[in-house]
């Protein structure tokens, strides 16, 4: 069990585990698990970290679909910051508690503020990691916002 599953259990929120054999060779782990799992990349989300005004000891938590990028200058909007960067892999494995690429949203070493792209509203279910590579849990995204404290807001692009 990741603590991201832990989460989810505790809290006692429908929830499905989907597990597949990681290909290391593969060049984007989101991508990689909508073509395992036959969903559309779109239902996928990938799980970022940004540096609130640049500074890589205050971090947040974006939540986008596989199929785009986070626009920074909405991520900015929505955490009411003047401006976010990418967090640097170590300070975002530090914070959350998980490696790069297996980095999920939900059973981090600290709470950090979430934003999750508004484009889940549109689904029943979200896929995102569970806390490893090869490795999706799937719930709703009330859920998902309800166990993070987070929040949706536009923040996907592409």
């Amino acid at each position: 069990m990741t603590p991201a599953i832990n989460a989810a259990k505790k809290a006692k929120v429908d929830h499905k585990i989907h597990e597949y054999k990681h290909d290391p060779k593969a060049e984007s782990y989101g991508d990689e698990a909508a073509k395992v799992l036959n969903i559309e990349p779109s239902q996928v989300f990938k799980t970022l970290l940004v540096a609130l005004n640049g500074d890589q000891k205050k971090l947040a938590v974006g939540v986008v679909p596989v199929s785009g990028q986070l626009d920074l200058k909405a991520m900015a909007s929505a955490l009411k910051v003047k401006k976010v960067v990418m967090a640097n892999p170590e300070d975002a494995e530090r914070a959350t508690g998980y490696v790069v690429g297996g980095i999920s949203p939900l059973g981090q070493k600290k709470r950090l503020p979430l934003v999750l792209d508004a484009s889940a509203s549109s689904f029943q279910t979200i896929f995102m990691s569970a806390g490893k590579r090869g490795l999706e849990i799937e719930m709703s995204s009330l859920d998902l916002l309800k166990l993070t404290a987070g929040v949706l807001a536009p923040i996907g692009k592409g």
